[in-house]
């Protein structure tokens, strides 16, 4: 086994099709975000991972539908829990051996204010987390001030990897690493200068400006289009 996803049934207008969990080698493993805490995930995951000696669990951020699992999983398999969301601290440039090759830990923030991808080089693949979506355009970015300007760095850092395929946590992997990330950093472009246009017409009311940006949402993610449009509001201020 080199990579292995493992879909949780999690299904949702923010998961898309579910979580996807990662394995990547064989006798040394490590599983990247098990997911939530439902168990028969779980018994799927730890049953992968029965025949390897060693396996460590590394978690890209703490969002529950990633990193939720991680202690029955953990305690499950007799695993290290590693990265935000409950694990030991990592680092940026950290690496982590793997049958399959190394993995190695790239701060990404800007979904999460603590957001990792793992980087596994000798295959040219890069396990993303959430900072780049298999499906669409956009992701979610309004956790935190300054969480937009951290994404559009992160989208820089990735690209500059110039990977052959980006293993995603919700939807299929990207084949084409370097279309995806132009998609993802021209919305995020788009929606920040359409932001600006509401602003410049004298609407300061940030639900008035999800209103006018958005249109009509359903109620599960008006409060994080509200967050989103905060969170551009930031930055165009620290812009001046």
């Amino acid at each position: 086994m080199k990579v292995l996803s493992i879909l949780a049934p999690n299904p949702g207008p923010v998961t898309l099709a579910g979580t996807r969990s990662h394995l990547v080698g064989d006798e040394v493993a490590a599983i990247i975000d098990p997911g939530p805490e439902i168990p028969s995930h779980l018994e799927r995951l730890a049953k992968a991972v029965a025949a390897a000696r060693e396996v460590v669990i590394l978690l890209t951020h703490a969002h529950p539908d990633h990193a939720a699992g991680a202690p029955a999983l953990a305690a499950a398999i007799g695993a290290r829990i590693l990265g935000p969301g409950g694990g030991e601290a990592i680092a940026d440039g950290q690496r982590f051996d793997t049958s399959a090759g190394v993995l190695t830990a790239l701060a990404t923030p800007g979904h999460a204010r603590h957001h990792f991808c793992f980087h596994l080089e000798q295959a040219r693949a890069v396990f993303v987390g959430d900072l780049v979506l298999g499906e669409g355009d956009t992701t979610w970015v309004g956790e935190y001030p300054g969480a937009v300007a951290d994404y559009l760095n992160s989208l820089d850092r990735l690209d500059a990897l110039q990977s052959r395929v980006l293993h995603t946590a919700h939807g299929p992997d990207v084949t084409d690493p370097a279309a995806a990330i132009a998609r993802f950093r021209n919305h995020r472009l788009e929606r920040i200068d359409r932001v600006r246009r509401v602003l410049d017409e004298g609407v300061a009311d940030p639900d008035a400006v999800v209103a006018r940006v958005y249109g009509p949402l359903p109620a599960e993610v008006q409060a994080m289009a509200l967050a989103s449009v905060a969170a551009i509001m930031d930055y165009l201020r620290a812009a001046g």
